[in-house]
């Protein structure tokens, strides 16, 4: 199938962008194009323009700030992949980013592009909400910042304005001593994940849980923090029978059932990639120092 006729815009400037979306009536962002490309062709989407952002270099950047990461929306998935900022800093997203795709597909695909697609199988948007991103969205009116926990709305819906653009994403940057891992189960590798968990937990002085985010992907309409998981790990330290209680705090989320799996398998691969990710994660902190 070919896409439906559209006109086709490509700005050179945030403004240019910004004000052709004020401007046009059902008009889509293109940035990496990994997923919109394959709507358009399907014509899961229709739109009358398509504004294409790969022309603005001003969004093309990674760099530190103090504690925290800054991405510009048309930074490459690879670029971030392979960059030793974030594989110091943020190791959670190299990691996850090792998943997403392929290669080829991760040269073109952008950070941003997958957030506001959010897919809820797809890694990028857990290791966002397991960090908790920032997102900065930029209209005519100028710019405000949205926190990851309430960019998504819905399936494949975020609090994005239709006249706003994502132009940067900042993550805090991991402390020294964590523990970190992403996990996931797929058919294929590259393929959309059944189930993915990523997991982040930061030590006190006395060596007990201080922090832990824990993200499970790929089981329901989006990406959900085990909050009851996190809870059973603050103030303990992660011997194996804590991490077990916190990944049985799987059951309670609500899953999806389609053609790929049953609730059932899906609840099962959430609370076995728990156990997985937290001792991955375990493991990795004692041989910090």
């Amino acid at each position: 199938m070919k896409p439906c006729l559209f006109e086709y815009h490509r700005p050179r400037t945030v403004a240019e962008a910004v004000e052709s979306l004020r401007k046009l009536e059902n008009a889509k962002v293109l940035a990496g194009g990994q997923s919109l490309m394959p709507m358009l062709n399907m014509r899961f989407v229709m739109p009358d323009h398509v504004i294409d952002l790969n022309c603005i270099n001003e969004l093309a950047y990674l760099r530190e700030d103090g504690d925290t990461i800054v991405i510009g929306a048309m930074t490459r998935q690879r670029d971030i992949e392979l960059s030793p900022i974030v594989r110091a800093r943020v190791p959670l997203l190299s990691e996850a980013l090792g998943f997403t795709g392929h290669i080829q597909t991760r040269n073109r695909g952008t950070f941003a592009g997958s957030l506001c697609h959010l897919d809820p199988a797809a890694e990028q948007p857990a290791v966002a909400l397991t960090c908790e991103a920032d997102i900065v969205a930029t209209s005519h009116r100028g710019q405000r910042v949205i926190p990851m926990a309430e960019f998504p709305v819905a399936y494949m819906a975020t609090r994005l304005e239709p006249d706003e653009i994502v132009t940067e994403i900042r993550l805090p940057a991991s402390p020294k001593r964590h523990g970190y891992a992403f996990v996931e189960f797929a058919r294929r590798h590259g393929d959309f994940a059944l189930a993915s968990v990523a997991a982040l937990v930061v030590p006190g002085r006395d060596g007990s849980i201080e922090r832990s985010a824990i993200t499970v992907g790929g089981v329901g309409s989006l990406p959900m923090r085990l909050s009851a998981g996190e809870t059973e790990l603050q103030g303990k330290t992660l011997e194996d029978a804590n991490i077990v209680r916190a990944a049985e705090a799987s059951a309670e989320l609500d899953v999806i059932e389609d053609v790929h799996a049953s609730a059932a398998y899906r609840r099962q691969l959430a609370r076995v990639l728990t156990l997985r990710a937290l001792r991955c994660a375990a493991e990795r902190l004692a041989t910090q120092t």
